[in-house]
């Protein structure tokens, strides 16, 4: 399994051009469905896969939270997807993913790693709203393999939000509203709970926001507002003060949204801000590199919360 995440640094790359990996993985045989779903998880994320080593238990867990796990010193809290998601499967998990978000670690149970894909964020469509609901909006992506199986890409902020503090509402404390009136932020994230978390610390700053699901839809209704600028003789500034994008979303990544904004003279003066759960160094050069004015890790609203003042005042 090292060889089949070897070089995942070296494909940092891939981001600007609109592209991105996928790990697959299952997570077993549904007993009610008889199904073998395809899930993934994009390879910038996932620091190891290895067989599952001794889980300590801890009380007062979430149920789907199996305990905690130690590597290389630091321990890890290990979530059993398919307990979360509520499917029951033919076989226990063997294999654990550990992934890295926002600068936490954390080990997801799984039943078999297949592959890495590589794909463009063009075919990464919205789920239909039936799949949406059946899974809970836990899925913010899909994609067809070749044989016509589907591949969802799962919404790791959601799984956090449920089985960690991720998303506790004393991070948001001490936020103190700013004294800038009449200033929006037009935002842009597939996650549910990420939108929930920037809309949170808006509204603690006394900030107005307006908000898109993915990168395509956040061009669209940028465009629509430029064309009502337009209309009424004002710049969009007058409008929209910031931008703020994910990276990783489906049909249009941040990066190309970013480079879209940047390469309109209708935006000119409207800083766009990159909000993201891939927090290496790698990837804010990359989108500094097309034209994003700051990037702050998520979640982290305070530090949220001073970038958005110095760029709104």
């Amino acid at each position: 399994m090292s060889e089949l995440l070897r070089r995942i640094d070296a494909r940092t790359k891939l981001a600007g051009a609109n592209k991105l990996e996928i790990l697959l993985f299952t997570l077993g045989v549904d007993v009610g469905t008889q199904r073998k779903e395809i899930f993934g998880i994009n390879v910038f994320k996932v620091r190891e896969v290895m067989r599952i080593p001794e889980i300590t238990r801890a009380p007062d867990m979430p149920p789907a939270v199996e305990g905690m796990v130690s590597l290389r010193g630091v321990l890890v809290p290990v979530v059993d997807l398919a307990k979360y998601i509520g499917i029951q499967t033919d076989a226990p998990p063997s294999i654990m993913i550990v992934t890295e978000y926002n600068r936490q670690t954390q080990g997801f149970l799984v039943g078999e790693v297949d592959t890495i894909l590589r794909i463009d964020w063009a075919d990464m469509k919205v789920p239909p709203a039936m799949l949406t609901a059946k899974m809970g909006g836990l899925v913010t992506a899909v994609t067809e393999l070749p044989d016509k199986q589907l591949v969802m890409m799962l919404d790791v902020e959601k799984i956090l939000s449920d089985t960690t503090n991720y998303d506790d509402s004393h991070i948001y404390a001490n936020l103190t509203p700013l004294d800038c009136p009449n200033r929006t932020v037009f935002y842009t994230d597939d996650s549910s709970v990420a939108r929930r978390q920037v809309a949170r610390t808006l509204e603690a700053l006394g900030v107005n926001g307006i908000s898109a699901m993915n990168g395509r839809l956040a061009w669209e209704e940028l465009q629509k507002i430029a064309a009502q600028a337009e209309v009424a003789g004002r710049p969009v500034r007058d409008y929209v003060q910031v931008i703020l994008t994910d990276v990783e979303m489906p049909e249009m990544d941040g990066y190309v949204l970013t480079k879209q904004v940047k390469s309109d003279p209708r935006f000119a003066g409207i800083p766009v801000l990159m909000h993201s759960s891939l927090s290496s160094e790698a990837n804010r050069h990359l989108g500094l590199s097309v034209g994003v004015d700051e990037y702050v890790p998520k979640f982290e609203p305070h530090r949220l919360a001073e970038v958005l003042a110095r760029l709104l005042k």
